[in-house]
């Protein structure tokens, strides 16, 4: 399933077939472990579905991502930093 058609689906509908990707995944794993799999690949693409879900899921808890805007003020990207973490810029002594 493509992450579009996955925003197509109402909340419940999500959670329910996260669940059911869930038992899939398990019953999957669970055969894995005692004899050799007809699609071995299906158990990777299960995974990722089941973490597409889980991100729109969490998209639409966050609400609308803010924008993110550059910093305007000029400075440099390490007195930047340095900023951030409270460091004063100092020179270096020589000896």
């Amino acid at each position: 399933m493509q992450a579009e058609e996955m925003k197509d689906l109402s909340d419940a509908d999500l959670v329910a077939r996260i669940a059911e990707l869930e038992r899939e995944q398990f019953n999957l794993r669970f055969r894995a472990a005692s004899q050799p799999l007809d699609d071995p690949l299906r158990l990777r693409a299960v995974r990722r579905d089941i973490a597409r879900m889980k991100t729109v899921q969490r998209q639409r808890t966050m609400g609308a991502v803010p924008d993110v805007k550059p910093a305007s003020s000029g400075r440099s990207a390490a007195k930047k930093t340095r900023a951030r973490a409270g460091v004063k810029a100092t020179a270096k002594k020589t000896r």
